[in-house]
């Protein structure tokens, strides 16, 4: 079974020449979902930015069986959806279904049938009652379930989800994992939640210096290299 992302030999310098990822390689296979655990600038999201050509580094880059390249980077970007950690970033129309719907228009998808499915994704994720609401008037966890929305409206076959609990509230935050788990898409999920990682993921990888320096089950991971992933993301923001 071919993998959907295959990265070889990844390396990637910071503008000051301080390296950000040294070798890296992974393998996402079809079904799978993969946290990446590590402490902070230890190469995770600088990694994730590659998968869809937004940081270019050197090493070889497969997504859904295509090499990525300057060509490729439209289909790519079909296939491969990213949720980013400040949903902020990504709500920026001024109606809940009109951000919902912008990246389907772009796609050259007609007007009525772009509302459609809008709605339908909104249904799905809870926010139908939002459509008409302006985005910075959402909660933390419903700006997070607009933002899903809008990504998994292009149907991707893999998504990306950078820190998808921060700001939440602990109900929020367990709706929004509920979510998670339900959804058929491969992920890539990037954390500092153990707990959460465990309950979505099926596999690991643990960055260090830019490095990949283990892999396997959630809970080896956190026993190997002797760190309470969730304690220590906590004790950072005291």
């Amino acid at each position: 079974m071919c993998p959907l992302i295959e990265v070889q030999d990844l390396h990637y310098r910071y503008e000051d020449g301080t390296p950000a990822l040294t070798g890296v390689d992974f393998l996402l296979k079809p079904g799978e979902s993969v946290a990446l655990l590590g402490p902070n600038g230890s190469g995770k999201t600088t990694f994730a930015l590659h998968l869809n050509g937004l940081l270019r580094g050197e090493g070889r880059i497969r997504i859904c069986g295509l090499t990525l390249e300057k060509q490729s980077l439209p289909a790519i970007r079909r296939k491969i959806g990213m949720v980013f950690q400040d949903s902020d970033s990504q709500l920026f129309m001024p109606t809940v279904l009109e951000d919902v719907t912008f990246g389907l228009l772009n796609l050259g998808m007609d007007s009525s049938s772009a509302l459609a499915k809008a709605r339908a994704t909104l249904e799905a994720v809870g926010m139908s009652a939002a459509e008409d609401r302006a985005p910075y008037h959402l909660s933390a966890g419903e700006k997070k379930r607009v933002a899903l929305a809008g990504v998994l409206a292009m149907e991707p076959e893999i998504l990306v989800l950078d820190e998808p609990t921060t700001y939440l509230d602990p109900p929020a935050h367990r709706a929004l994992a509920e979510l998670l788990v339900q959804l058929h898409q491969s992920k890539i999920l990037i954390t500092h939640d153990s707990h959460l990682a465990a309950v979505i993921c099926n596999r690991a990888v643990f960055f260090e210096r830019g490095q990949v320096a283990g892999e396997g089950s959630v809970d080896s991971m956190v026993a190997r290299f002797g760190w309470d992933l969730t304690w220590e993301r906590s004790k950072s923001r005291s």
